[in-house]
């Protein structure tokens, strides 16, 4: 089957061709905005669980690009550490005070080697809003994560809102302010 859609010159195009020049058009658009985001982030975030009062807390994530042979997928280091350790990590030990995940872009998905509660493997689902925000849906583990991350004022802040459910039951609120510290080269 044939699929036809047009290129706006009124030219109709009946190829698969086509198709393959909108996922890599919305692939390198995804690669572009993952490239926006490489770099040393000050993360000022805020924790809302359950009826429990909102925590604070500073921490500092570095994005790295890795090099690969596989063109079709980019790969990513997401590292990150907590300078004052407070006793959030003691109350909350599925939470690390550092560590780092490793995860592969390919196409509209984002495939980590482990997740954030847990050493599982994990799969998110990519929607882009605009040039400037990403939505990410990811189940593992009996939790659903939705994170909007936004880039601002050309890239020199973040803004992450994270909702996590638990077995269907909201759990857990996040709002991330981050501040680019360092890019890179």
């Amino acid at each position: 089957m044939a699929i036809s859609f047009s290129t706006g010159t009124g030219k109709p195009i009946n190829s698969s061709d086509g198709l393959d020049r909108l996922r890599i058009n919305f692939d390198s658009n995804l690669r572009r905005w993952f490239g926006r985001n490489i770099g040393l982030w000050h993360s000022r975030r805020q924790y809302f669980f359950d009826s429990e009062e909102a925590v604070n807390l500073d921490i500092f994530i570095n994005v790295e690009k890795l090099n690969q042979s596989n063109p079709e997928c980019e790969s990513y280091r997401f590292s990150w550490h907590c300078k004052d350790k407070k006793d959030f990590f003691i109350k909350r030990p599925t939470y690390k005070s550092e560590g780092e995940i490793v995860a592969k872009l390919q196409g509209h998905q984002l495939f980590r080697e482990s997740s954030y509660f847990s050493e599982s493997s994990g799969v998110s689902n990519i929607r882009q809003v605009d040039e400037h925000e990403l939505i990410f849906e990811s189940n593992y583990d009996g939790w659903r994560v939705l994170e909007h991350t936004r880039l601002i004022d050309q890239d020199r802040f973040r803004s992450r809102i994270i909702y996590s459910w638990f077995n269907d039951k909201l759990k857990i609120v996040e709002n991330h302010h981050e501040i680019r510290i360092k890019s890179p080269g």
